[in-house]
């Protein structure tokens, strides 16, 4: 019998920990971090993102897929030999669990991008190449959806309770200097594998609690730069956007804020007119990348994480710091569980970034 649940807008949990001089921790902490949010989830999708998971392989790509059938796999698999050097492939490892049921066939490969596939395409960068071939596998393969393409990290998701899919996956095994995870509460799209969180694109993770009600604008913006949004869900916009402005533009992380949860227009008539000038010209030329709607992110990074609110703070978002452990969660809450004395804690107001970042010199 399929249990009904109540539409809770404001629900879905986020949670990061990142250790800025780059020391593994294991998932235990971020299990913990995100199960106390527990009844900000219905069951409908969880996961778990971590950096640093694969040492062995820090120079491969780490694709981690979903596959329907074994005939998705095959396809996908020849689809990779065209264009990579497939270093090493295995089932990703998990246990049974009684909550986690009807999943699809999970595969992780490390890859190595093929020189003549480079000299073809030399007016791309590897990262672009690999972006065109994660587009092409999810709307093109039948039944094959990349759940992760970075280096050195994976993405851990399905539908289940957090806690669920942790034991699921065996998140406690893994070791990260960077962990993020989310509670899902699905509102207006629906409850699969492939639509839990994390999202991830490369090295760029999201997390997502809200809802996106700019996502029209923002999917026509996004397909005019070649990204197809295929998983049915509005936060992946929002992954691919933060792919498109900071990667492929270029620009600081902090304009990139800028432009995601613009000023309103009131606003920018009031500051100083060398900042208004700037403001008035990123409205006009990222107008089709402002994000709209009650939302609370946290994205993840090789480098580092970023926790960002919608310009008017619609949904809760907390950020602290203990010595050299940089905290993000939905509730104080999922910060005072793993540290239960941090020291600074605050919320960030709406529209402003709250940044941690490893060290200089490591990567």
């Amino acid at each position: 019998m399929n249990r009904i649940f109540p539409r809770i807008p404001s629900g879905c949990s986020v949670a990061g920990i990142l250790n800025e001089n780059g020391k593994r921790m294991s998932g235990n902490r971020i299990i913990r971090s995100i199960s106390v949010m527990h009844e900000r989830a219905n069951g409908l999708g969880g996961g778990f993102a971590g950096y640093g998971i694969y040492p062995r392989h820090k120079d491969d790509y780490s694709f981690h897929l979903m596959y329907d059938d074994e005939e998705a796999k095959r396809n996908t698999e020849d689809h990779l030999k065209e264009s990579f050097e497939i270093v090493e492939e295995e089932i990703i490892p998990t246990r049974p669990v009684e909550e986690v049921t009807q999943r699809p066939l999970l595969w992780r490969y490390f890859l190595q991008v093929k020189p003549e596939i480079k000299k073809l395409y030399y007016d791309l960068t590897e990262n672009d190449i690999v972006v065109k071939i994660v587009m092409h596998i999810n709307a093109r393969i039948r039944g094959a959806f990349v759940v992760s393409s970075g280096k050195n990290m994976g993405v851990f998701k399905g539908v289940g309770f957090p806690e669920d899919i942790a034991k699921f996956y065996r998140i406690e095994e893994y070791e990260a200097y960077l962990w993020t995870a989310h509670g899902r509460f699905p509102t207006n799209t629906p409850g699969w594998w492939g639509g839990a969180h994390p999202f991830g694109l490369l090295d760029w993770t999201l997390v997502h609690n809200g809802e996106i009600s700019s996502y029209g604008i923002n999917k026509r913006y996004l397909e005019g730069f070649g990204y197809q949004l295929m998983l049915q869900t509005d936060s992946e916009a929002v992954l691919y956007l933060f792919d498109l402005l900071l990667r492929r533009h270029g620009l600081p992380i902090e304009m990139v804020c800028r432009i995601l949860a613009a000023p309103f227009w009131s606003e920018i008539e009031r500051m100083p007119e060398e900042t208004r000038r700037v403001m008035e010209a990123i409205r006009m030329v990222y107008g089709s990348a402002l994000i709209n709607g009650p939302s609370s992110l946290i994205i993840g990074y090789s480098r580092g994480m970023l926790g960002l609110n919608d310009r008017v703070k619609l949904r809760p978002l907390m950020a602290a710091r203990k010595g050299e452990t940089f905290y993000l969660a939905s509730e104080e809450c999922g910060i005072r569980e793993v540290c239960p004395r941090p020291d600074e804690i605050w919320s960030p107001a709406a529209g402003e970034p709250a940044i941690g970042e490893l060290k200089e010199g490591l990567s």
